[in-house]
């Protein structure tokens, strides 16, 4: 059967959102909590692709990555921030089943997009380190181009594997997703079919790209563990380190909480645990990559400096 013919034979037209609570005083709080960190995470992440576009200094493979890093970090926390902020505001927070289907196939997409990303980041880190001399032939703008559009292109094909097999399911009612957005395992736990295979699927999906991806990362931090313990002196192996760290943070977070959400059987889903878990990597993780790389990038920091004295003596 086809995949809308599936989504469409469905009985649930529509679902309805329960969100975090219903105490008014807390949802006021809640509200300005979350819009604050979706405008930091808007802010910063749109700062850091404007500042890497306009110093020259910052025209490398490493910040191009980045940039792009920023770029998936808006797109990733928009498909859940403006819809989960407005719904504050409704009595009744329902989405269209389509609507949550689309939602559910951005969301993993822009997620399973950014796993890739940081792992084509790690290979660039790994070339610098290990192979300086080179880096500039290995890590071309072609090829930097080819792993960014590959990220994409496999995010969004496991994620359309993802959708399909989860929203062909049968869901006969009721139509209440305990979450404030539509992910996996809320929805899951809605469908009045056989779920086993939808859930292998999913389990195939992320081992493959997080087993794919953790396997390139451990490879990567091998070659550069290798070569910064051959430099002798101890400031250059905290320089070589120092490159990677923030890298390392970011990667650790986002696959943590990822493969924590998503690597577990439907038995042991808490579904408001999960809500905090998915706070987690669907809000916070997108505001703390810009951060995490800015405090503790010289370059960034003298770019962003030059750009401000540029500014105000102009």
């Amino acid at each position: 059967m086809p995949i809308a013919e599936a989504w469409n034979s469905s009985s649930v037209a529509m679902f309805v959102l329960l969100g975090f609570t219903d105490h008014v005083e807390l949802q006021a709080f809640l509200f300005v909590t979350f819009l604050g960190i979706y405008f930091v995470t808007l802010v910063w992440n749109l700062a850091l692709i404007f500042l890497i576009r306009a110093d020259s200094r910052l025209h490398t493979p490493m910040y191009f990555f980045l940039s792009n890093l920023s770029f998936i970090d808006i797109c990733y926390s928009s498909t859940v921030a403006p819809k989960m902020l407005t719904d504050f505001f409704r009595e009744q927070k329902t989405i269209s089943f389509s609507g949550c289907a689309a939602q559910f196939f951005f969301f993993v997409g822009m997620g399973l997009t950014e796993c890739l990303l940081l792992t084509a980041m790690a290979c660039d880190r790994s070339a610098a380190i290990s192979r300086p001399l080179l880096y500039t032939t290995i890590m071309s703008p072609g090829v930097c181009m080819r792993m960014v559009a590959g990220a994409y292109v496999g995010g969004f094909l496991s994620s359309l594997v993802q959708a399909s097999s989860l929203f062909s399911l049968n869901f006969c009612g009721p139509n209440v997703i305990n979450h404030f957005f539509c992910d996996l395992p809320p929805i899951l736990a809605l469908s009045c079919s056989d779920t086993f295979l939808s859930q292998v699927m999913n389990c195939l999906v992320v081992s493959a790209v997080g087993g794919t991806s953790c396997l390139i990362l451990l490879i990567s931090y091998s070659h550069i563990v290798s070569a910064v313990l051959k430099i002798c002196s101890v400031e250059g192996r905290w320089k070589a380190f120092n490159t990677c760290a923030s890298h390392l943070t970011v990667v650790t977070l986002l696959f943590g909480t990822a493969l924590f959400m998503y690597l577990r059987p439907s038995s042991s889903y808490s579904l408001s645990r999960d809500k905090v878990v998915s706070v987690c990597y669907s809000l916070v993780i997108p505001m703390l990559n810009p951060l995490i790389y800015s405090l503790r990038n010289k370059e960034i920091k003298d770019a962003l400096w030059k750009l401000m004295e540029k500014k105000v003596f102009s």
